[in-house]
């Protein structure tokens, strides 16, 4: 069965940093893209980084560029967004889903003063 868990959200203040990890099983993990999405309330989901298993590319929104960085585990299976210079319009839901179109339950993201 195809998984894919988000966790590492919490609260934090203006300028802080959180680190999200998504953990993925049932699925061979070298073949795919995995991706972070966020989604706040009134807003249109948006992709905010993406990152290419198999050769390493990476993609960023020009919304978090510069201030979050995505990696990986390999071995692990884990996929990481770094989250730093949080401002208070990166409140959301953040989840992370596969180039197969798989995705997990989302971990929240608050960032207020």
């Amino acid at each position: 069965e195809v998984q894919l868990q988000a966790s590492g959200g919490g609260f934090v203040q203006p300028g802080g940093s959180l680190r999200l990890s998504c953990a993925t099983f049932g699925f061979r993990f070298d073949d795919y893209a995995i991706g972070w999405f966020r989604q706040a309330p009134g807003r249109e989901r948006e992709g905010v980084a993406c990152l290419s298993i198999e050769d390493g590319r990476t993609y960023y929104s020009d919304s978090v560029k510069g201030r979050f960085t995505i990696s990986s585990d390999n071995a692990e299976k884990t996929v990481y967004l770094q989250m730093s210079g949080l401002k208070p319009e990166d409140t959301a839901v953040y989840y992370c889903r596969n180039s197969g179109g798989h995705r997990g339950q989302g971990t929240l993201v608050t960032v207020s003063s």
